[in-house]
């Protein structure tokens, strides 16, 4: 598990919430995943989700710009990098597409990107720290994934953009690639199911839970859509994915402790 004040680059160091109803989003998951919220101060409303003392995620309204463009509520998951305008013209010539150029701001700066295959994500650059982030705790992000319309693009374009390197790991009925930077695994990569033949390429944010059943059960309770009931995976834990009241998807995992 780790907190930390700056991210390592090239590992995921954030996620915020672009949903079309904020007020009720931070009641469901001030529910579900214990949330308390803080706005922040700047030229858009955005609230700071957090956890005792550690900062989990962010949440704002989806812009009006990409709800003309057909963008439904989502998760978006950041990646740590040292310069966003080199970043951004290295996914462009790697087949990636700019979905908002460069915006810098008082914190840092950040750029969302498409990559060649649909995942859409985000690239952040800080310019000073915002405060303790947790991530692998209850509250927090715990890992992200990537269902690919094509694997093989995926993982080319990632591992060429951010350095990452590549393994694939045994898992029940799906082959399973792990992303990692440097000897650290930080995401997932598998391949979309052959009955969503329509569909295109999304990245989820996985929640932690200290009860991934009670955790659902809240959340259906207040609204939320099953996608995939839990399961259990060993060495990984018992996890399920689910769409928020507004849409969003995002999985809630309770890790299995590693053996001693």
């Amino acid at each position: 598990m780790a907190r930390f004040t700056d991210p390592t680059c090239g590992t995921f160091c954030w996620a915020d919430l672009q949903t079309t109803d904020p007020a009720a989003a931070r009641a469901f998951y001030a529910k579900v995943l214990g949330w308390q919220f803080t706005d922040m101060p700047g030229p858009m409303p955005y609230a700071v989700a957090s956890v005792d003392d550690g900062m989990t995620a962010g949440l704002m309204e989806l812009p009006a710009p990409a709800r003309a463009a057909g963008a439904p509520p989502h998760w978006l998951p950041y990646v740590a990098v040292d310069d966003v305008d080199t970043t951004v013209a290295r996914a462009t010539s790697l087949g990636g597409t700019v979905l908002s150029p460069t915006m810098k701001m008082d914190a840092g700066a950040f750029a969302v990107l498409s990559d060649p295959t649909g995942g859409v994500f985000a690239v952040w650059r800080p310019t000073r720290s915002m405060g303790t982030t947790i991530y692998g705790e209850t509250g927090g992000i715990g890992w992200d994934e990537l269902v690919s319309t094509d694997v093989d693009a995926a993982r080319d374009f990632y591992t060429a953009l951010f350095d990452w390197t590549f393994e694939v790991v045994p898992m029940p009925n799906v082959e399973y690639t792990m992303l990692k930077n440097g000897d650290v695994g930080i995401a997932g990569l598998m391949a979309m199911p052959p009955e969503d033949p329509g569909g295109r390429s999304f990245w989820t944010v996985y929640f932690v839970v200290d009860d991934a059943d009670e955790a659902f059960e809240t959340a259906t309770a207040s609204g939320a859509q099953v996608i995939f009931p839990l399961m259990d995976v060993a060495t990984v834990g018992r996890f399920g994915f689910l769409a928020d009241p507004q849409g969003a998807t995002f999985a809630v995992i309770k890790m299995e402790a590693p053996a001693a």
